[in-house]
């Protein structure tokens, strides 16, 4: 009887463990599947995110120990939009020689920074009266400021006075919005079409940009106001938060705000 009974305990034992086992195998096999849903889960999110990632990474420069204060940018954006307003009306003068969506870009800050001074002013083509009384007050910079148009910051880290379209968004500018309401005049729209990044700049008013091609009878330049360019026929232009070729207005990082 006892015998009988030691045998009836160890196979209860056994089929307690055995049934143990099973549900640890179970729950391993559950927690793994879990994890591997987990880990899918996380690949997909990053992967649907990567043609934003593309344009955005490294957008959150490090500050500019030479930005120009709130009084000093909003000189410059007064500037700036003179200069760029001035190609446009008059035509691209030949000292702005890397004809470009970021060339035109580079030209006008590189240009703003300039002292304002008469000869400067005949050599843009800005002596006339109706120029001379309707010129921007003149920014007071130091020499350091004066030289920010020879340091932009390239992708690879180096710095001098070039830097490509998707250079001057990824490592001179910060992000400020999809929302163009919240542009100010200066502020570039940066859109990314995959193999093509293309800049354009918010001047107010309108918005301005080159296209990047020049011909004998093409400078290349184009003006459209805010409201053509959103209703723009091919949509990957509108700048639009629900177009995912628009990765939103962006400012330079010297600028304050």
């Amino acid at each position: 009887m006892q015998s009988t009974h030691a045998a009836q305990s160890t196979h209860a034992a056994q089929s307690t463990h055995a049934a143990q086992s099973t549900t640890l195998a179970v729950h391993a096999a559950t927690t793994s599947r879990r994890a591997w849903l987990a880990s899918a889960a996380c690949a997909f999110a990053v992967a649907s995110l990567t043609p934003y990632a593309h344009a955005l990474t490294d957008t959150a420069a490090s500050p500019d120990p030479d930005a120009l204060s709130p009084q000093q940018s909003a000189a410059f954006r007064a500037w700036f939009v003179r200069i760029v307003d001035q190609q446009m009306r008059r035509g691209p003068t030949p000292r702005w020689t890397q004809r470009d969506c970021a060339g035109l870009v580079r030209f006008a800050v590189g240009e703003t920074l300039r002292p304002h001074d008469t000869r400067w002013l005949r050599a843009n083509g800005m002596t006339s009266l109706a120029d001379t009384s309707s010129m921007p007050p003149e920014l007071q910079l130091s020499a350091a400021q004066r030289g920010i148009a020879n340091r932009w910051t390239q992708l690879d880290g180096s710095t001098g006075a070039y830097a490509s379209a998707i250079a001057l968004i990824q490592r001179n500018s910060r992000f400020v919005s999809k929302d163009v309401n919240q542009a100010l005049p200066g502020d570039l729209l940066f859109f990314d079409q995959g193999d093509d990044q293309h800049l354009m700049i918010w001047l107010d008013r309108y918005i301005a940009y080159h296209t990047g091609t020049v011909t004998l009878t093409d400078t290349g330049l184009r003006a459209v106001s805010v409201s053509d360019l959103m209703q723009w026929k091919d949509s990957r232009w509108q700048p639009l938060d629900g177009n995912p070729n628009f990765v939103g207005v962006f400012r330079l990082d010297f600028l304050t705000p």
